[in-house]
């Protein structure tokens, strides 16, 4: 037994020598082989969306200004918190003293189905103006 480990014990000097691993001569590997480092990036920015600031409930009713359409309906909640629709429309900005769950309003703006939000429910739509009905 004991010249068994003796055997063993020359063997695995006989083998090293030291206590680091080899390494082939060259330059250190900082990708994988056929790829190319990426370089700055040429994507455009994201742009934020717009937030519009609530518009006043009370004074002078205005027309709707080019390209705007009217909605009417009962304002519901959405499933996120803070979200509210009309008629299918997610409501961005507006008086939130006119727009309260449950109140059957007319509401004059702009739908914008490109605009990201964090509601993920219905059309964008950028109100303008909002009165009871």
């Amino acid at each position: 037994m004991a010249l068994v480990a003796l055997v063993a014990g020359a063997a695995l000097t006989a083998c090293g020598g030291t206590d680091t691993p080899s390494r082939p001569e060259g330059p250190p590997v900082t990708s994988a082989p056929g790829t190319e480092p990426a370089g700055p990036s040429t994507a455009p920015p994201i742009a934020s969306p717009t937030v519009l600031p609530p518009t006043k409930s009370s004074g002078p009713s205005l027309p709707p200004g080019p390209g705007a359409t009217e909605i009417s309906g009962t304002v519901t909640a959405g499933v996120e918190p803070g979200c509210l629709m009309v008629d299918g429309f997610q409501l961005i900005g507006g008086p939130r003293d006119v727009l309260a769950p449950g109140t059957k309003v007319t509401v004059t703006g702009k739908p914008q189905p490109d605009l990201l939000t964090t509601c993920q429910q219905g059309i964008p739509f950028t109100v303008e103006s909002a009165r009871r009905s």
